[in-house]
């Protein structure tokens, strides 16, 4: 759950306060789609694997992990979007879920729905509405809500999920070396993989509690997408072919 304490910007959604919001729903950089990952979660695994690399990062407290699914190959650099279209049938739940985010509300600690009031989707003339003239949701914001609350549940899971893989030293970090048909150069590094060799290895109790745990799966799906990585090299040599 996303820590709000110190960010003013975003507000506890209500009808009362933002009866008039509307959000907009196209894609583009001028919206905030220009990155070059999206926080993942493994529930989702299966479908963002049949178009983007899962690798993994450190999270912010060094120690732990958090799965991304990779857009680009530098920071800012989206290759799935051009202009107001997004270049793939699928997009991450947590692209989908801007402007708003789950935070914790009130003394219960119990998970309420906030907008970032400073996202350029943030409209009062254009866009969807979120809220009935008469104070009810739209359906707009009942498929929000969905989104969100597959986003909380699989934030939660993700944890001994991750643990899994440290526990199993599942995890190592890679490097790639790009060589573009121009002979531009570059290097994609900082991140993490699934240690193929290491799984191989793991002993017949070992690869039955992943599977148990249902975690198996996920960690193959991880696996398959690196093949994307290739996707990615190519959509940075057509862009550059057309520039």
């Amino acid at each position: 759950m996303q820590n709000l304490q110190n960010v003013q910007n975003h507000a506890l959604l209500n009808n009362v306060d933002h009866k008039d919001l509307r959000i907009v729903t196209a894609r583009g950089a001028r919206y905030g789609d220009a990155v070059m990952s999206a926080l993942t979660f493994p529930a989702e695994f299966r479908d963002v694997q049949a178009y983007y690399p899962i690798v993994f990062s450190k999270a912010a407290d060094g120690l732990s992990f958090q799965p991304l699914a990779l857009f680009g190959l530098q920071e800012g650099e989206n290759l799935f979007l051009e202009g107001e279209q997004w270049q793939a049938p699928y997009v991450p739940l947590a692209i989908l879920r801007q402007p708003f985010l789950i935070g914790s509300g009130g003394g219960d600690g119990d998970p309420m729905v906030y907008v970032d009031l400073d996202s350029p989707r943030v409209s009062d003339a254009e866009g969807e509405p979120v809220f009935l003239p008469h104070g009810g949701t739209t359906e707009y914001i009942e498929r929000v809500n969905s989104t969100l609350a597959t986003i909380h549940a699989g934030l939660q899971a993700t944890a001994p999920f991750i643990e899994a893989l440290l526990q199993n030293e599942l995890l190592e970090s890679f490097v790639l070396d790009v060589t573009l048909e121009d002979g531009g150069e570059g290097r994609l590094g900082g991140y993490y993989t699934i240690n193929e060799d290491r799984l191989a290895s793991l002993d017949t109790a070992a690869v039955e509690k992943l599977h148990k745990a249902g975690y198996l799966q996920a960690i193959y799906m991880a696996i398959a997408s690196m093949a994307h990585l290739r996707d990615l090299i190519e959509r940075v040599n057509r862009r550059r072919r057309h520039a």
